[in-house]
């Protein structure tokens, strides 16, 4: 078989195809040239071995394979070099050829690539003899490989060079350890091959026409570990202390990364330092190392770098508490907030979002390290603001975005909203966002409130924190209302609706200033606010008249003491603000809890004040009827358990109050509203009011108007309709009844049962079952009365059930 040509192939440009035909060439040129390597191997034929392995490796001069296939072809040659060095070795061992002959011999191979590779393979094995200082042949080594400057094929041989040399370095501890110097030899071996490795690497984007730009820059990102595995030699050298790494390494490999010039090369170098070398190392010389990223290229991605080197340092520092004093000894807040603002400074054109990026990962750094440092978090946020000043609000998302990330890092850190009230800078910060997202970021903070349940207890705090969700509270300059969602604003609402109850300070005076404060702010939300925030205000400011129930005082002015008049006058103030919604059912209820308040403060101008509001609302404003059902039954309610009023005061409401049941649009409903208002005429409290004259009234009308109701049914649909308003009455009878009212009588009450059983029988209809369970039930009662015995029994005694 003929020996494998070792000329260099120079084919036209291809596809795909053409390069995986041109890679299977060249393996077979590797595997054939290989073949006959082994048998010259083991044959002891030195010289055949030498020349069939240069003619391997002579393939390695292929300029037509990317690198993802030139590796492929390397590690084939890789594989059988490594068997090729143990036979090198194996021979000096024996002393069939001296080493130092070995490696004048193989520097006759007639191709300069196959010669450097042989070169290296026994220099290697030189080394590993012990024959001359490593030193030397390292020095040596590293300056012959000079002789290749094709991009692909020097950073391959380099990388081959660093393989086989880095167990053979003169280190600390190392069986090639000489001297101090040795050190140094070691640590400047592996810095001229990462320097040389990074021009190469470098040059390949420059080569070739512009139009492949793009695939070259692929291609090297490819080939990056070639020339980050150096740094991570360097850092595996135990001799590298401190001292060295600050004098020496990181000055020289810093050069370097400058002086390329090269986007792509500084982002993958600066990233390979901060991960290659200690955190303790990054510490000690962090203004060294910051000082290099203002040089870069603009293009160079440095808000990722930076972050990176940010978040080790934040973790390290989290690793003990012990290391906290060392980085306030090396000020690294300081040095690090000054490179960003270099770096922002040197790169104007910079996008806002990188800037703002780089004060988040600042921010967070902080937070981690020196998080009793207000005021650190406070100057990110001034930077952040000095920044954005003379810029419109954000619209890019993503900006956007990174403004949320920094407002919200102080909340999820400090879990308490109080804390960022205290950063000056916050609220500048926010002011630059856009409505819809100073909206996301107020449900945030409210979030946080709720979550960690957090008490806002002055009125300054709270002046603040409104200042902050102000885009909940009130219409932004530009808001457009059709692009409100509905359910996202009743949610919005809802929000400041819980967070108006976590506002409290047991001082009275501080609490009444707090409840004007919210008062200001939340009148200022417009109508479709107010029917969500107005009932928060109303219940919080009801529980500071109950702590202060008892007290009086005459309110002129406004510096007087919290007393509940002066409370009240907020009050009504605030729901009077109602009307402009309108939303009149809201407002009577609310007045209405007012006047029972007011009760309890024994305040009878101010609970009259508030029954004659809730009045006004019923005449002018309610007009639906079934609202108006509801609304009579509340002050009905309400009114029964009010006594405070005077004789005249209490004649008027009620009077009122019947007089509005009897007026309601539909019979039934005047019915049942003007029993209930018989309960206005007896109560059971000790100063209690016991009209029984007016409560028999009451239930007489009632049941004049279940009359009517029957006769209009029996005119309109043929049958006299439901006795259901019979029985509703009837159980009104037996509770008075039972409260011992004179005027009620068993005899009244037979006769109603007696009526009722008579309607039943002249309505011709099918019966109604909850109707007729309704009356049997009411009935059995009666006679479970009965049987109780005693001085109930007795007054049921004589009330007759049966038919």
């Amino acid at each position: 078989m003929a020996a494998a040509s070792t000329s260099v192939r120079v084919l036209p440009d291809g596809g795909a195809d053409d390069e995986e035909r041109w890679l299977a060439e060249g393996i077979a040129g590797v595997q054939q040239n290989a073949f006959y390597m082994h048998r010259a191997l083991d044959s002891n034929n030195l010289k055949d071995a030498l020349k069939y392995s240069a003619q391997m490796l002579s393939e390695l001069r292929t300029s037509r394979l990317s690198p993802h296939k030139y590796y492929e072809l390397y590690m084939r040659a890789f594989d059988e070099m490594k068997k090729l060095e143990m036979f090198f070795r194996e021979e000096t061992r024996r002393g069939s050829c001296s080493v130092v002959d070995l490696y004048e011999l193989v520097q006759h191979a007639g191709n300069v690539l196959p010669r450097l590779y042989l070169l290296c393979t026994v220099g290697s094995v030189y080394i590993k003899s012990k024959e001359a200082p490593a030193k030397d042949v390292l020095k040596d080594l590293v300056e012959m490989c000079r002789g290749i400057q094709h991009p692909l094929r020097g950073l391959f041989l380099r990388s081959y060079l660093s393989q086989i040399s880095r167990d053979k370095l003169p280190d600390i501890g190392s069986e090639y350890e000489g001297d101090v110097e040795n050190i140094n030899d070691a640590v400047e071996f592996v810095l001229q091959n990462f320097i040389e490795m990074n021009k190469l690497w470098v040059r390949m984007q420059h080569q070739g026409p512009a139009r492949e730009k793009e695939k070259r820059g692929k291609e090297r990102n490819e080939l990056r570990d070639l020339v980050g595995k150096n740094l991570h030699v360097l850092g595996q050298i135990d001799g590298v202390d401190l001292d060295m790494y600050k004098e020496t390494v990181l000055p020289r490999i810093l050069e370097q990364v400058v002086n390329c010039k090269d986007d792509l090369a500084q982002f993958y170098l600066m990233d390979c330092i901060i991960q290659v070398f200690p955190d303790e190392y990054h510490l000690q010389t962090l203004e060294t190392l910051l000082s290099a990223f203002p040089q870069l290229q603009p293009s160079v991605d440095i808000k990722t770098v930076l972050s990176q080197l940010m978040d080790r340092l934040s973790n390290y520092a989290a690793s003990s508490p012990e290391l906290l004093p060392e980085f306030l000894q090396v000020e690294a807040f300081a040095k690090f907030s000054n490179a960003i603002g270099k770096v922002i400074e040197a790169q104007p054109d910079m996008p806002v979002v990188g800037a703002i990026t780089l004060y988040v990962s600042l921010l967070t750094f902080t937070l981690r390290v020196h998080p009793d440092r207000l005021d650190y978090v406070d100057q990110v946020l001034g930077a952040c603001v000095k920044k954005l000043s003379g810029k419109a609000k954000l619209e890019d998302s993503r900006a956007t975005k990174q403004i949320v990330a920094l407002l919200s890092a102080p909340l999820e850190k400090y879990s308490n909203i109080v804390t960022a009230l205290e950063l000056s800078n916050y609220p500048r910060v926010m002011d630059y966002l856009d409505n819809a997202t100073t909206k996301v970021m107020a449900v945030v903070i409210i979030q946080s409130i709720m979550k960690n349940t957090t008490c806002i207890s002055t009125s300054d705090k709270i002046e603040a924190l409104f200042d902050l969700i102000k885009g909940l509270i009130k219409d932004m300059d530009g808001a457009q209302d059709d692009e409100l969602d509905e359910e996202d604003f009743k949610e919005e609402q809802n929000s400041v609706a819980r967070l108006i109850h976590m506002l409290h300070n047991d001082d009275p005076e501080e609490m009444l200033k707090i409840l004007c404060t919210v008062q200001k702010h939340i009148l200022q939300g417009g109508p479709k606010r107010l029917t969500f925030t107005v009932p928060s205000l109303v219940f919080s400011s009801l529980k500071l008249v109950r702590r202060l129930q008892g007290q009086d005082g005459d309110v002129t002015g406004e510096d007087v003491p919290a007393t509940p008049k002066k409370i009240f006058q907020i009050l009504h103030q605030t729901i009077e603000a109602l009307s402009c919604v309108p939303s009149p059912e809201l407002a009577l209820r609310l007045y209405l809890q007012c006047a029972e308040a007011a009760n309890d403060c024994d305040l009878e101008p101010v609970a009259y004040e508030f029954f004659t509001q809730a009045f006004i609302l019923y005449e002018e404003e309610i007009t639906d009827s079934k609202a108006q059902i509801t609304a009579i039954h509340l002050i009905i309610g309400t009114l029964q358990r009010m006594n405070i009023f005077g004789v005249e005061n209490r004649d008027t409401l009620t009077h009122k109050t019947t007089g509005y049941s009897a007026k309601l649009l539909k019979k039934p409903d005047q019915c049942r509203a003007v029993y209930a208002c018989s309960h206005l005429f007896w109560t059971d409290d000790q100063d209690g009011i016991m009209d029984g004259e007016r409560v028999l009234l009451c239930l007489k009308r009632a049941l004049r108007i279940a009359n009517a109701a029957q006769q209009m049914a029996s005119a309109t649909r043929g049958s006299s309709g439901s006795v259901t308003l019979f029985i509703e009455i009837l159980n009104k009878y037996l509770y008075f009844f039972e409260k011992g009212i004179p005027q009620i009588t068993n005899t009244v009450i037979q006769d109603l049962i007696e009526l009722i059983r008579t309607e039943k029988q002249s309505d011709n209809s099918v019966a109604d079952p909850s109707t007729e369970a309704f009356f049997s039930s009411t009935l059995r009662y009666i006679e479970f009365q009965k049987q109780k015995g005693g001085t109930i029994g007795e007054k049921y005694e004589q009330i007759k059930t049966s038919s």
